[in-house]
């Protein structure tokens, strides 16, 4: 009987896993950060997306979408978070965005990539961008306490 709160833990942690569905053990190659800013500009995501530090004047800038990419954040942004975006733009992930940048049935506007792309040029493109978001500590209101009237 001493085991059984190790074993519940246990079977509790197995069932966390999702199966064959399961995210576990993926992990995509160490991208090239240099041949990632080549891919956002031949994928010309400067038509929709603003990045601190990088222009390409040939863009057609979309006039009804600009959504910045990088900047700080008070939560991380992960590598995962960000292939997710590319691969999947109508992803959770994307849905806080202005609607401006949503269709009409709620999904991303963003161009899928997904039959363009290749594995290298999309482990390049978000080891490029990753940099750019810059984790900020969130700061907290400190109220003052409030005595009772004497």
């Amino acid at each position: 009987m001493k085991y059984t709160p190790l074993i519940v833990c246990l079977i509790a942690l197995t069932g966390c896993d999702k199966g064959v569905d399961s995210p576990r053990g993926f992990s995509l190659p160490e991208g090239n950060a240099e041949q990632g800013k080549a891919v956002f500009l031949k994928y010309k995501c400067l038509a929709c997306h603003t990045l601190a530090g990088v222009e390409d004047s040939s863009v057609t800038k979309h006039d009804d979408i600009s959504i910045k990419l990088g900047g700080n954040k008070t939560k991380i942004i992960t590598y995962a978070e960000l292939v997710t975006s590319v691969i999947n733009p109508s992803h959770r992930f994307s849905r806080p965005y202005r609607p401006d940048a949503r269709n009409e049935d709620g999904s991303s506007k963003m161009t899928v990539f997904n039959d363009t792309m290749t594995v290298s040029e999309l482990t390049d493109l978000v080891t490029f961008l990753q940099p750019n978001y810059k984790l900020i500590p969130y700061h907290r209101t400190n109220y003052q306490l409030y005595s009772h009237y004497k």
